[in-house]
């Protein structure tokens, strides 16, 4: 409520109209000083109180979205876009597509990522950098996703596996690529001298 002081006069307002508080005379027959203001900060009160309820009943009757976990492991469904733990997809050849460019260790913001390469030499005598060891390490990883985004060949990828509960620190470092694997080779378009003797 807003009040004015004038002339050794207080006035309140009610309704867009001041009140003076020293004279009695000035207010409706049989109403006392401040008696109007109460009803008015009781109204607006009872008005807030129901805007809270309607929106608390609103929610009640919605559909509940709490999951019973563990006890519902089996129906468990996560949103597409949950974020769990980095893998490197290798298909039924044990084949993945990381080349060891680097572009996810550097883009990572705690050194989370450590990639390992080595140089080969290639059936044509050309050398060639592979890669060697993934390393990852679960327990400093904060989740946002820079290294997937960062990768140029969608060679990493989050799944949705958030159960990561360990006794043991050196368990969360990880080697997503899997013993024997290696980069899948491209498919080299047919020459046109190729197609010709077909």
């Amino acid at each position: 409520m807003k009040y004015k002081r004038d002339n050794i006069k207080e006035y309140m307002k009610v309704d867009d109209r001041y009140i003076d508080k020293g004279n009695p005379s000035s207010l409706p027959t049989g109403e006392r000083p401040g008696e109007r203001l109460y009803f008015v900060k009781l109204f607006r009160g009872i008005t807030s109180l129901l805007t809270g309820m309607k929106t608390t009943m609103t929610v009640f009757c919605r559909k509940k979205t709490t999951e019973q976990y563990p006890e519902n492991r089996a129906t468990l469904k996560l949103s597409d876009r949950f974020r769990g733990t980095l893998t490197m997809p290798h298909n039924a050849n044990n084949e993945h597509h990381c080349v060891a460019c680097g572009l996810c260790q550097t883009a990572c913001p705690n050194d989370t990522i450590k990639v390992t390469s080595e140089m080969i030499e290639t059936e044509e005598g050309k050398k060639k950098k592979i890669l060697a060891k993934y390393e990852y390490d679960l327990g400093s990883c904060m989740f946002c996703q820079l290294c997937v985004n960062a990768c140029p060949h969608d060679a990493i990828m989050f799944d949705q596996d958030f159960e990561h509960a360990v006794f043991d620190r050196s368990k969360l470092v990880l080697t997503l690529n899997r013993p024997g694997s290696h980069v899948e080779e491209k498919k080299k378009p047919a020459t046109p001298k190729e197609e010709m003797t077909k």
